[in-house]
């Protein structure tokens, strides 16, 4: 049973005390921030200055049901069947990964180094559409399409661009048997493929394990390149000479992606760490 609460004052000590022993306090404060703005439709501002604004039954039970999920160790975008990703909303499913702030450091990288450009771009594996959605609405003139093997993410990936108004072509594609004859030419290929060995999954909090989709997530401990190679492989036939590759990926492999960059003559090669100083960002120029 949900207490009486009557203000958004109530709501949080709710939260903090239904969520207190099983998330750390800083992650408590998080959540309820988004809690309140998701359910309230409010902003975070309006929370601070106006703690004692009354709120509806109907969110009382709402947030109630958030917080049992949150119990049980759901992540809450998924409750909440949406989050925000480079100030796009973008909604998810279980079919589709929830976006990280790596990926959001990707895609700031692109959109940096190619604010005047007007060309194409392909995002190979979009999931829910993020990556492309938020070049296309940050990056106005140019054509971005969004491949994917999963019918199911493609879909959510189309909701996303009609939810955000970006101009976004999305393809059926495996890019582990890519039909060539899809695509024209391409100049900047984004990717955040699958790259967590299956090894790794010792190291990996319950709430991703146990809800988001493996198959976007796992590669075989013996070739945690797999798709790096793939999307090399592909990019030999569509990314034009001199055209820009930017890759997420796994912080232990930095040197073996650099390594096969250069095997497929890949100049002006970069490895970027991300916020927390980790190899997660390479990037190179096709051979002319």
């Amino acid at each position: 049973m949900v207490p009486n609460i009557l203000t958004i004052k109530d709501i949080k000590s709710y939260i903090a005390g239904e969520l207190s022993g099983i998330y750390p306090e800083h992650e408590i404060n998080a959540l309820t921030s988004i809690i309140i703005k998701t359910v309230l439709r409010t902003s975070g501002l309006h929370s601070l200055a106006m703690p004692e604004s009354h709120v509806l039954q109907k969110h009382v039970h709402e947030i109630g049901r958030i917080c049992r999920e949150l119990k049980k160790g759901r992540p809450l975008q998924y409750i909440l069947g949406e989050t925000s990703f480079y100030n796009c909303s973008i909604k998810v499913t279980g079919d589709t990964l929830i976006p990280r702030p790596e990926t959001e450091e990707l895609v700031d990288l692109v959109i940096k180094e190619n604010k005047a450009f007007r060309g194409s771009i392909l995002d190979i594996g979009t999931g829910s559409g993020c990556i492309a959605i938020a070049l296309s609405v940050n990056l106005p003139g140019t054509d971005v399409t969004g491949t994917d093997i999963s019918e199911e993410a493609l879909a959510v990936a189309h909701d996303n661009a009609m939810l955000n108004e970006a101009k976004v072509k999305f393809i059926k594609s495996d890019i582990l048997k890519p039909d060539i004859e899809l695509f024209g030419s391409i100049d900047i290929i984004v990717s955040n493929p699958p790259y967590i060995r299956k090894s790794e999954k010792t190291l990996m909090n319950r709430n991703v394990l146990d809800y988001e989709p493996h198959f976007a997530l796992f590669v075989p401990d013996d070739s945690p390149l797999i798709f790096y190679r793939a999307i090399c492989d592909f990019a030999e036939h569509i990314l034009v000479p001199g055209g820009k590759l930017y890759l997420e990926i796994n912080e232990a492999m930095g040197k073996k992606m650099t390594d096969l960059l250069l095997t497929y003559k890949y100049t002006d090669i970069e490895l970027i760490k991300d916020i927390n100083s980790r190899d997660r960002i390479i990037k190179g120029s096709r051979h002319d």
